[in-house]
C-alpha cells in the first residue's frame, strides 16, 4: 500500500517540478549615463521574454532550470546575465552603447525618437567619434564627411553651411538652414545663425536633416541641424587639455563634470587663439558652457544650458585670381583694404535655455522649452563700421500622444514655436578701424513662429506612414531713427502665412534594410540682413523662397552586418530663388530671380573591417560619402543677360569624402581623412570657376587609463597633408573678381588631454 501511495505521489509531483517557476527581476541602465533603458528585451535561456518599462525595470517568470538571461536593445551591445538555478534575486545590468552602429541609434529628427532604419527621411549623424578625429579647432572637417553638406570657413571662425546647395544667398554667415542646440533654436528670429559662438568641443553629436523640414521645424528649404551638447561621463571627473599647431594655433580647455542616475552636469571652458595664415586673420575665442541635466523622476527631466561666448576674429577679405596666385597670404588691399580698415568682428553673447520633458502616462508626454539671447557686436567692416545689440526670447512646446487605432500603432505630435528678436543697429563711417560719423540708426523687431502637427502610423506589412503639416509666419518691423540721406521711416514686412506639408512612407524590407520616400514643401523668408543691407538700403520687394522636394532612399546592412549603406536620390524645385551679388563697395545685394532645378544623389558607405574587443586591433573601418549635384537655373533673367540653364553658383557637381579609422587594445588610434571637391562656378554667368581640389589629413594618438582613474589622450596630426593650394569659402558673384579666400597649406598640430575620474 505504501508503494502504491508513493507511486501516486511521484506521478502528481513530477509535473509540478517540471513546471516550477522562478521570478527574476532587475533594472537595465545605460553604462555611460546610468539612465534607465526603456524597451530593452530580456530573454531567458528557456525561451521566456519580456521588456523593460519606462523606469528600466523588468520582472519575468522563468523555468527553474533557466541559467542565463540575454539582454538586448537597439543601439546597445547585447549582454548576458548568469542566474542561479531556481534562485529569485535582483539581476540588473548596464548596457554599453554601440557608438559605431549609427543605423541602430535612435534619432531625434522629426521628434519620433525612432531608429534610423525606421525614419523616412534623409538624415545623417556626425557622432562624437567623428568630431574628435581632428584637432577640434572647428566643425568644418567633421561636417564635410556628410554627403550633401558642405561647410566653409571664409575666415577662421566665419562659417557658412550649405545643405544641398543653399549657399546662393549666403555670401557670409549661415542662412536658409535652421540649427537647434539641445533642442533650443540657435537660429534667431531674423533667420541668421551665429554658430561661431560655440566651440567644437561643446558639441557631442550632430543630426543633419536634409531638404525642407518645415513640417516640424518651421521655415527653411535648406535643412535642419540638431546639435546635442557634450555630456559628462558616469561618476565625477575633472579634465584639462592643450593643443598647439601651425600659424600660432593654441587651444586650452578645462572641464568638470558629474554623472549619475539623478543628474548629469558638465562645466567646460575653452579658449582658442590663432595668429592666422593670412594677414588680418587672427582669432581669439573664449567659450564657457554650463550644461546641467536633472532626472527628477522616471517621468520628468529638466535640462538647461548657459553659453557665454567672447569672440574676436579678423576678416582678411577676398582676393582676385592674380592676387591669389601671387601671394595667398595677403589680405584684401586698396582704399577699403582689410588691414587699413582693421576689418574684424567683436561679438559677446550669452545664450540661456531651459527645457522640461514630462511623461504624463504611457500615452501622453510633453516637451517645453524657453530661451533668451543677449548679444553685442562691434564690427569694423571694409566699407563701414557697424555696432548692434540684440535681445531675443523664444519658446517651443510639443506634445506626443501614442495610441492604437484599430490594430495600427499611431503617434500624434503637435505643438508650436515662437521667437521674437529686437535689435538696435547703427552704422558709421569706418575711419581706419575707428567709428566715424553716424550713417544710420535702426530698430529692428523680428517675429517668427509656427504651429505643427504630425501623425505617424505603423501600418501592416512593416510600412510606416508619416503625415505632417505646419503653418508658418514671419514679420519684420524696421524703424529708421536716423538716415542722413533720405530721412526717417517705418517699414513693416509681413510675409503671408504658408502651409508646409510633408508625406513620407517607409517600408522595412527586413530587420536590417529599409526603403523610404517622401514629398515635402518648404518656404524660407528673407533674413533681416537681406532686407536691410549694410549700406542702409531697404530691399522692400524681396519675397520668400518656396520649394517642393521629392525623395527616395535606401539604407541598411549587408555582408553579415559589416557593410552599412545609405543612398538617397532627390529632386527639388525652388521658386522665387534668392541670389546674392556684390556692388562696387562690397555690399551684398539680394534679388529673387525665378526658379531652380536641383537633382542629386547622396551616398554613404561604411565597412567594418574588425570589431573584436579582445583582439589587439579591436576596431577598424573604412568609409566614404559621395555627393552628385545636377543643379541648374530654370528661369533667370538679369537685365539683358539670360542665365537660364546655367549651373547653380557655388555648387560642385561631384564631392567625395573618405577615411580609414583603426583603434587597438593598447589605446593607439589612427584616423585618415580625404576630401575632394569638383570645380564649381563662382558667378551666375558661369564664366569663372574655382579649381577642384583634394585635401587629406591624418591624426595619430594614444588613449590610456592610468591607475584606473586618470585618462590620457596624446595626439598629433597633419591637415592638408598634400599641401594643396585651394580656396575654402569662395565669395560668389564678388565685385572686382575678389572670389577667393585661400585656405592654409600643410599645417601641423599636437595636443594632450587629461581627465581624472573620481571613484
Amino acid at each position: 500500500m505504501r508503494k502504491i501511495a508513493a507511486l501516486y505521489f511521484l506521478i502528481f509531483l513530477l509535473p509540478a517540478l517540471a513546471t516550477a517557476q522562478t521570478i527574476v527581476s532587475g533594472t537595465i541602465t545605460n553604462a555611460q549615463t546610468a539612465q534607465p533603458i526603456v524597451g530593452a528585451t530580456i530573454k531567458a535561456s528557456t525561451g521566456e521574454s519580456t521588456q523593460t518599462n519606462y523606469s528600466g525595470n523588468y520582472s519575468l517568470s522563468v523555468s527553474a532550470d533557466a541559467n542565463y538571461l540575454v539582454v538586448s536593445h537597439i543601439g546597445f551591445v547585447a549582454d548576458t546575465i548568469r542566474i542561479a538555478l531556481g534562485q529569485q534575486a535582483n539581476y540588473s545590468l548596464q548596457l554599453q552603447p554601440r557608438q559605431n552602429v549609427l543605423s541602430e541609434v535612435k534619432v531625434q529628427g522629426y521628434e519620433t525618437n525612432r531608429p534610423l532604419l525606421e525614419t523616412a527621411a534623409a538624415i545623417s549623424i556626425v557622432s562624437s567619434d567623428v568630431l574628435q578625429q581632428t584637432d577640434e579647432s572647428s566643425l568644418v572637417r567633421a561636417v564635410n564627411t556628410v554627403p550633401g553638406v558642405k561647410m566653409d570657413e571664409r575666415a577662421p571662425a566665419s562659417y557658412r553651411i550649405s545643405v544641398r546647395g543653399s549657399t546662393l544667398r549666403s555670401p557670409y554667415g549661415i542662412r536658409n538652414v535652421k540649427l537647434y542646440y539641445n533642442g533650443i533654436p540657435l537660429t534667431e528670429a531674423n533667420g541668421t545663425t551665429s554658430l561661431n559662438l560655440l566651440d567644437a568641443a561643446s558639441i557631442g553629436t550632430i543630426e543633419i536633416l536634409k531638404g525642407p523640414t518645415g513640417s516640424i521645424y518651421g521655415a527653411g528649404t535648406g535643412g535642419t541641424l540638431l546639435l546635442e551638447p557634450r555630456r559628462a561621463g558616469l561618476g565625477k571627473e575633472v579634465g584639462a587639455g592643450l593643443t598647439v599647431g601651425s600659424f600660432g594655433y593654441r587651444k586650452y580647455n578645462i572641464s568638470a563634470g558629474a554623472g549619475s542616475a539623478k543628474h548629469n552636469v558638465l562645466v567646460q571652458y575653452n579658449q582658442q587663439q590663432y595668429d592666422g595664415f593670412r594677414e588680418q586673420s587672427a582669432v581669439d575665442r573664449k567659450v564657457l558652457l554650463i550644461s546641467p541635466e536633472f532626472y527628477l523622476s522616471d517621468r520628468q527631466t529638466l535640462t538647461s544650458h548657459v553659453i557665454y561666448s567672447d569672440l574676436y576674429y579678423e576678416l582678411p577679405g577676398g582676393l582676385t585670381l592674380e592676387q591669389y596666385k601671387q601671394n595667398p597670404r595677403q589680405a584684401r588691399g586698396g582704399e577699403f583694404g582689410s588691414v587699413k580698415q582693421q576689418a574684424a568682428m567683436n561679438q559677446e553673447t550669452i545664450n540661456i535655455g531651459l527645457k522640461h520633458d514630462y511623461r504624463f502616462n504611457d500615452n501622453w508626454s510633453n516637451s517645453t522649452l524657453v530661451y533668451t539671447l543677449q548679444r553685442f557686436r562691434d564690427h569694423p567692416f571694409n566699407t563701414d563700421y557697424e555696432r548692434n545689440a540684440t535681445q531675443e526670447i523664444g519658446a517651443r512646446s510639443s506634445f506626443v500622444y501614442n495610441t492604437t487605432i484599430g490594430n495600427v500603432a499611431t503617434a500624434f505630435t503637435f505643438g508650436g514655436e515662437f521667437q521674437r528678436g529686437f535689435e538696435v543697429a547703427r552704422t558709421y563711417d569706418n575711419n581706419s578701424g575707428t567709428a566715424g560719423k553716424l550713417r544710420t540708426d535702426d530698430e529692428v523687431t523680428a517675429k517668427t513662429g509656427f504651429v505643427f502637427g504630425q501623425a505617424e502610423l505603423e501600418l501592416p506589412s512593416d510600412f510606416i506612414l508619416t503625415l505632417a503639416l505646419s503653418l508658418n509666419d514671419t514679420q519684420y518691423r524696421i524703424t529708421r531713427l536716423v538716415q542722413v540721406a533720405s530721412g526717417n521711416y517705418n517699414f513693416v514686412k509681413d510675409f503671408e502665412a504658408v502651409l508646409s506639408p510633408r508625406v513620407a512612407l517607409l517600408k522595412k524590407l527586413s530587420d536590417r534594410v529599409s526603403i523610404h520616400g517622401s514629398v515635402s514643401a518648404g518656404f524660407s523668408p528673407p533674413t533681416e540682413e537681406e532686407i536691410l543691407t549694410s549700406d542702409g538700403v531697404l530691399n522692400q520687394d524681396l519675397e520668400a523662397e518656396k520649394g517642393t522636394n521629392y525623395e527616395l532612399g535606401l539604407r541598411g546592412y549587408a555582408l553579415q552586418n559589416k557593410l552599412y549603406v545609405d543612398v538617397v536620390g532627390y529632386y527639388f524645385r525652388l521658386k522665387e530663388t534668392i541670389v546674392s551679388r556684390q556692388d562696387a563697395s562690397s555690399v551684398a545685394v539680394f534679388r529673387n530671380v525665378g526658379s531652380t532645378s536641383q537633382k542629386g544623389i547622396e551616398a554613404a558607405l561604411k565597412y567594418t573591417i574588425v570589431d573584436a574587443p579582445a583582439a589587439w586591433v579591436n576596431y577598424s573601418n573604412v568609409w566614404a560619402s559621395y555627393t552628385y549635384s545636377h543643379y541648374r537655373f530654370k528661369e533667370y533673367q538679369q537685365n539683358e543677360a539670360n542665365y537660364s540653364g546655367n549651373r547653380l553658383t557655388g555648387v560642385a557637381p561631384h564631392m567625395l569624402s573618405a577615411g580609414f579609422d583603426v583603434t587597438t587594445q593598447s589605446g593607439l588610434y589612427l584616423n585618415l581623412l580625404a576630401n575632394y571637391s569638383d570645380e564649381l562656378p563662382l558667378n551666375d554667368a558661369n564664366t569663372v570657376y574655382a579649381d577642384s581640389y583634394l585635401v587629406t589629413g591624418v591624426k595619430l594618438g594614444i588613449r590610456r587609463t592610468i591607475a584606473g582613474s586618470l585618462k590620457l589622450d596624446v595626439f598629433a596630426g597633419v591637415d592638408n597633408l598634400t599641401d594643396e593650394n585651394y580656396s575654402l569659402g569662395n565669395d560668389v558673384n564678388a565685385f572686382g573678381g575678389r572670389f577667393y579666400q585661400p585656405a592654409p597649406p600643410r599645417n601641423f598640430y599636437s595636443g594632450l588631454n587629461l581627465k581624472y575620474v573620481f571613484n
